[in-house]
């Protein structure tokens, strides 16, 4: 009998750990669970169990990306589940970020997602889901946020495309788009201000709603009647108003 198993990215805390709680609940035999922490992929194994198998990985390295493949390969398991979460999140301005900033933050939020989805769509089979991070910040430019909503408009596209051309095979693409969640990657100070995030939710109700939506088939998890606010005035408003609109939010902390 095939070894079901899911892969949850960013695995060590925040909206991962939320996912990989609620992955060892669902009908699979290992919840793979992939981080760059060694002592907090150990904790997270201690408070959940052996179904989690925790892997080691900087997945801004395209040979560890390489690896996991190889594992995968070996091992042959179905993919039940596919969840990218790993990502690099900054706000400031476009000359705060150091060149291997910028590499890092693309190689993670983008170029890794897309080869983990193409390491893991050969071993997924009807009924499979994929469900890739995106954000709320994907809705429209973001100045000051502009190279993590950047990467994070190439999510939600990426994700509502590969989602039509798998629509044959029975697999779903899920793009989950919250908007501020209250995890470790949350910068809560800049410039010694603490910050407001307006709408903010824990990392668990993003994760629970997400499931719900990729079981539904939906190519798009938006969580909150807040977010969908913003998403109605991203079809509605000129994004130049929009843009306007979060300097003035934002300008007291850059």
């Amino acid at each position: 009998m095939e070894k079901r198993i899911a892969i949850v990215t960013g695995a060590s805390g925040g909206i991962g750990r939320e996912f990989t709680k609620l992955l060892i609940e669902e009908k699979v035999d290992e919840v793979w669970a992939i981080a760059r922490n060694k002592e907090k992929l150990a904790a997270l194994k201690d408070e959940l169990g052996d179904k989690v198998i925790t892997i080691s990985k900087d997945l801004s390295k395209t040979e560890e990306l390489i690896s996991i493949g190889k594992i995968i390969e070996e091992q042959k398991p179905v993919i039940a589940f596919l969840i990218n979460n790993a990502g690099i999140a900054k706000m400031g301005t476009y000359d705060e970020f150091a060149i291997k900033e910028i590499e890092d933050t693309i190689k993670i939020n983008c170029s890794a997602l897309a080869i983990l989805c193409n390491l893991c769509i050969p071993y997924m089979k009807s009924g499979s889901r994929i469900l890739n991070i995106s954000s709320a910040s994907s809705f429209q430019p973001l100045p000051y946020l502009n190279l993590y909503a950047s990467t994070k408009v190439f999510e939600r596209a990426y994700s509502r495309a590969l989602n039509i051309e798998l629509k044959n095979k029975g697999i779903t693409v899920t793009a989950v788009c919250p908007s501020w969640v209250d995890t470790e990657l949350l910068q809560k100070e800049i410039n010694g201000k603490k910050v407001k995030f307006d709408g903010i939710v824990s990392a668990e109700m993003v994760a629970i709603k997400a499931m719900k939506d990729a079981k539904r088939g939906k190519d798009m998890s938006v969580c909150t009647l807040y977010v969908k606010y913003l998403h109605f005035l991203s079809k509605v408003l000129p994004q130049k108003l929009l843009m306007n609109a979060w300097v003035k939010r934002v300008q007291e902390y850059i």
